[in-house]
């Protein structure tokens, strides 16, 4: 399993998921999909580059790098008081504010109270280009999984579409594309149907 202990370092890859808690919903119409997303520009691109998301009913999926140590505070809400953290908890209290955020947003819509998410998100570090390639397959792949949809691109709620995309995108579209070689190869490896439960297997035993 992912380990929520896994600290997030300067230049690594990571895996990171989180559910609603005891499996709520987290997302329940187009509004809240574009809400979250807003806020996880707002708080997620000044710390981490992102290679591949997904947004499903109740949890998400996403494959990011974080950014190199020497990071810019501008943007950032109280820079004063994250000049006085360490890099490691700078990442994690962004992390930390787009998931309150969009908890007390959700809350105020839906006129609830109390947690939304677990409380602390799952990472798993990635160290090789086969597994990248892999976790993209993996999280493009969720909502078929899930029964949503038939092939990733009949997903709007996934970076599948912006990687197949002409328009400028903050996702690292070019890297990921060269993964895979070129885009047609990334088409391709996607129209293959997978064993996702055999592949969750495979992920999980990866180091």
């Amino acid at each position: 399993m992912p380990n929520p202990k896994t600290p997030l370092e300067p230049g690594n890859f990571y895996h990171i998921y989180n559910r609603g808690i005891n499996s709520c919903a987290l997302f329940k119409e187009t509004t809240n999909y574009e809400h979250f997303l807003g806020l996880y520009d707002k708080y997620i691109s000044p710390v981490a580059d992102t290679f591949a998301w997904v947004l499903m009913g109740n949890h998400f999926h996403l494959l990011v790098q974080i950014l190199p140590q020497n990071l810019n505070l501008q943007g950032f809400e109280n820079p004063e008081g994250l000049n006085n953290l360490t890099t490691e908890k700078r990442i994690n209290q962004q992390f930390s504010n787009l998931f309150n955020a969009y908890t007390k947003a959700f809350n105020k819509k839906y006129n609830r109270t109390g947690s939304l998410l677990e409380h602390t998100f799952r990472r798993k570090q990635i160290i090789d280009e086969t597994y990248l390639k892999q976790v993209i397959l993996y999280i493009h792949n969720n909502p078929v999984h899930h029964g949503f949809c038939s092939h990733p691109i009949e997903y709007p709620w996934s970076s599948y579409l912006t990687c197949i995309s002409l328009k400028s995108t903050k996702l690292q579209r070019e890297t990921v594309i060269g993964w895979f070689d070129s885009q047609a190869n990334f088409k391709s490896l996607h129209e293959q149907k997978i064993e996702y439960n055999e592949m969750e297997k495979w992920l999980e035993i990866q180091t």
